[in-house]
């Protein structure tokens, strides 16, 4: 059982190793705050935030399956986005999740067939355009809660994981 438990311990480690640290974080959007906490030792949640071409792009991810699965499908998710928008300079909302979509679909050999396992995530990803004052949208299954005038905003998801379309404001 202890072995077990230090192996988690450790993956915890590497886990948080691969978002960004508060550092960077606070580098990248100074005004933020992030609430990420783990229900277990390992978490199938997870945040991420990277600067492209003077736009800040942001995702919040529910993958599925908590401790060690999950943690499994949030690093799949970080490596993704990693490579999607740092590596092929992608930073389009809706073909981030779309390429994030297939790279997923791809990995885990998902066909789509009847009785297959829907390893996924749930998504929200956000890109702040600073210079020009606009932000691009795309869920899946996360809506987007914005508060502009004194109103609340909503921008709904797709109801599919790993979404299709995106939504500017």
């Amino acid at each position: 059982k202890q072995h077990i438990e230090d192996s988690i311990k450790y993956a915890k480690r590497i886990q948080q190793a691969v978002v960004p640290t508060a550092e960077k974080a606070e580098e990248i959007l100074p005004e933020h705050f992030i609430l990420w906490r783990p229900r277990d030792i390992v978490s199938g949640d997870f945040w991420w935030m990277t600067e492209k071409d003077n736009r800040i792009v942001i995702a919040a991810a529910d993958c599925t399956g908590h401790g060690v699965p999950g943690a499994f499908m949030s690093m799949l998710g970080v490596s993704f986005l990693n490579e999607i928008v740092n590596k092929k300079e992608i930073t389009t909302a809706n073909v981030i999740l779309n390429q994030l979509r297939t790279s997923v679909k791809t990995t885990l050999d998902q066909t789509g067939e009847k009785g297959e396992a829907k390893d996924g995530m749930d998504i929200a990803l956000l890109i702040l355009d600073i210079e020009n004052h606009k932000i691009q949208y795309a869920g899946a299954y996360n809506p987007l809660y914005m508060f502009k005038n004194n109103e609340l905003i909503e921008i709904k998801a797709d109801k599919n994981p790993i979404d299709r379309k995106s939504t500017r404001l």
